[in-house]
């Protein structure tokens, strides 16, 4: 399979060229990068970290939407909307890692699932997303009333946005699990006199500094006792593992809007 890669100098631009460069069965189509960007013209293979492949970045991503089989990015809301919509013409399959997405933008993504198969998830980590999973059915079992749900994340000082995407993916599927729409429950900041904790309240609280790749932990506590999920990731190659995973699973679907649940079968695709 020919993957093209948009955003191929972003850190998970370049960790998933260098795993579609070691696997077997998938080969690099290109990779693209917005006008007047600085890796503009480097060769692909070096910006994945492996030797020269004579092959370099470039900012024709029609081009390569032509001519890959499928797509995975991971780069700035506006630009894979965009990127989308121009996939879907072509009706070409598209992997999206992309966060900080606004409902405008959503609604975009939504409507070029409809020509095209498109699978979006928050975190392409296989175990991030059993951890969704879990945090739903364990959210669900215990009552509302008796236990307090906090979402806890920690990332390297350049993440720009807060809460994380992954958080946020977590928030929502405790909130499922619950039978509440997020947006209502949501407690994303506190500082200073904020009074008593509202009861069946989801809070979040974002971590910044170093290197952390990315730690998410959903604490459920109650009087007397505390349950704690959590994941912490160590290596930035497995969301682009995950990525890769989920282009094979792809491959040959029908239009749609796709998401890592249903790779990993944890539930049936939504219509």
């Amino acid at each position: 399979m020919e993957i093209g890669v948009l955003g191929c100098a972003g850190r998970m631009g370049r960790a998933v060229m260098a795993e579609i460069l070691a696997s077997a069965d998938l080969r690099l189509a290109g990779g693209v990068e917005s006008p007047g960007h600085p890796a503009l013209g480097q060769d692909l293979g070096l910006l994945a970290g492996a030797e020269p492949l004579g092959v370099a970045a470039s900012d024709d991503d029609r081009a390569l939407i032509r001519r890959a089989q499928l797509l995975i990015e991971f780069s700035t809301p506006a630009a894979t909307l965009a990127h989308a919509r121009s996939a879907a013409e072509h009706g070409t399959a598209q992997v999206i890692g992309t966060t900080g997405l606004d409902p405008v933008q959503t609604a975009g993504i939504h409507e070029a699932a409809r020509r095209a198969p498109i699978l979006w998830a928050a975190n392409m980590s296989l175990g991030v997303n059993l951890l969704q999973g879990l945090a739903e059915q364990v959210a669900r079992a215990l009552d509302a009333e008796a236990f307090d749900i906090e979402i806890l994340e920690l990332h390297h000082r350049h993440k720009v946005d807060a809460p994380s995407g992954t958080a946020l993916a977590l928030g929502a599927a405790v909130a499922r699990g619950r039978g509440v729409e997020l947006a209502a429950v949501a407690e994303r900041g506190r500082d200073g006199l904020t009074g008593a904790r509202r009861s069946g309240a989801i809070g979040f609280a974002a971590l910044r500094g170093g290197d952390a790749v990315g730690d998410h932990s959903v604490i459920f506590a109650g009087a007397g006792e505390r349950l704690e999920l959590t994941h912490r990731a160590s290596d930035r190659r497995i969301y682009a593992r995950g990525a890769l995973h989920a282009a094979r699973w792809l491959h040959g679907r029908p239009p749609g809007l796709y998401g890592m649940a249903e790779v990993l079968g944890l539930e049936p695709r939504k219509g």
